[in-house]
């Protein structure tokens, strides 16, 4: 109960009751297994997650090394279901998506290809650093078939390394665990505009191009 009600008292809404409600329950099992649902469900917050297991490991109620095991391998294996997800698709159904939405082209899809291929492996781990993007990384890497021991030794290199970080903050904190959340919100809502303007930019980019060609098909037919 100590746990809960430190996350009910924490400003981060109702993901820390549910997760703190699973580590009370299932310890270091339930630690990983919120890990593994935040991979699979990226809106769950590993930021909310892992410092209050490393509060609950400070309260005595879970071994510190435990929550960092059961982390990883809940972080390993949210990516693995993400990275069967991408094999199953595969590259053929891949472009056949794209082809048909707009102001996507086929030649998108080709190039991102070609540059997972040269640069892949550092994607995915330098991946799980990254908020939203160290879940979505793993479909990439499942539909170019990387190879499974290579994919899951990064993951777990990356995983490992965010994951003790986190709870180590949330250890040291303990009963304030929640600021180290707080922190990398700031992070998180950082990366999140820069990928709102990107995605914004590359439309504007399409549509102006888009428009030019229009302009220019109407124009060779008026002559």
């Amino acid at each position: 109960m100590i746990i809960a009600a430190a996350a009910a008292d924490a400003p981060v809404g109702g993901v820390a009751g549910w997760a703190a409600d699973l580590m009370e329950t299932l310890g270091g099992p339930g630690a990983g297994l919120a890990i593994a649902l935040e991979n699979l469900f990226p809106p769950l917050p590993s930021e909310v997650i892992l410092p209050l297991a490393g509060f609950t490991a400070s309260q005595g109620r879970m071994d510190v090394f435990a929550a960092v095991a059961w982390t990883t391998a809940g972080s390993v294996a949210g990516a693995l279901v993400l990275y069967l997800l991408g094999a199953l698709l595969g590259r053929d159904r891949l472009i056949a998506v794209a082809s048909r939405l707009p102001l996507v082209k086929v030649a998108d899809v080709e190039r991102t290809e070609a540059w997972f291929l040269r640069h892949g492996t550092k994607a995915v781990f330098f991946g799980r650093f990254i908020p939203i993007f160290r879940s979505l990384i793993s479909i990439p890497a499942g539909v170019e078939r990387m190879r499974l021991p290579v994919f899951l030794a990064l993951t777990a290199a990356g995983s490992l390394i965010w994951n003790t970080a986190f709870i180590a903050g949330g250890y040291a904190l303990g009963a304030r665990w929640h600021e180290v959340t707080d922190l990398v919100s700031l992070y998180s809502k950082a990366i999140l505009v820069v990928v709102a303007v990107a995605v914004v930019a590359f439309l504007a980019i399409r549509l102006l191009r888009s428009g030019r060609g229009q302009r220019r098909r109407s124009g060779a037919a008026a002559e």
